[in-house]
């Protein structure tokens, strides 16, 4: 820490007399430090050898994206087939006995969540359907988003398994919740 040297300065400028205080040198020493770097730094992003911020972004955004691909479901078409398959079938019944067991109940009667044996769906009863709502989730009724936890054949198996609980009659039902799915 410097010491404080009270100088009085010579000249006065409308009626004022000035002290000469200097700058601590370490002030200094980092005002000099940060104008020579200045030097080196404003040419390098001015004559575009630099990236830039949007240039940073959109390779972090092409790197986050083969990371993480878009994901197309399979269309209502593919997934009627898809459910017939016994292998999703038995994949897809150990998978909600290890997942969906506490909202649903073993049976598919529903505890915390809907009823899964019923004609009745809140986001649509067809297999398609069904992949979607288990693979984006239900965030604002509890539900998780599956996608980043399931593998999108696990999508598949959950659902051919929950098409074999449709009509089915559970132990202790949960009332009928959202819109009649016919056939």
């Amino acid at each position: 820490m410097s010491e404080v040297k009270d100088e009085l300065l010579n000249h006065t400028y409308d009626d004022i007399q000035e002290y000469n205080n200097p700058l601590p040198s370490w002030w200094v020493g980092l005002f000099i430090l940060t104008t020579v770097w200045s030097l080196f730094y404003i040419p390098y992003y001015a004559t575009g050898s630099g990236a830039t911020p949007e240039a940073d972004y959109e390779a972090d955004m092409v790197e986050w994206e083969k990371l993480h691909p878009t994901v197309t479901l399979a269309s209502a078409e593919e997934m009627l087939v898809i459910v017939k398959d016994p292998n999703n079938i038995s994949q897809g019944q150990k998978i909600y006995m290890e997942r969906c067991l506490p909202c649903h109940a073993a049976d598919g009667g529903g505890l915390v969540g809907p009823n899964l044996a019923d004609e009745f769906w809140i986001h649509g009863g067809r297999p398609h359907e069904i992949a979607k709502t288990i693979y984006d989730g239900v965030p604002e009724k509890g539900m998780i988003p599956w996608k980043s936890l399931l593998s999108v054949d696990d999508i598949y198996a959950l659902t051919a398994f929950l098409e074999t609980l449709k009509g089915t009659t559970p132990a202790k039902p949960k009332a009928p919740e959202g819109n009649k799915i016919s056939g």
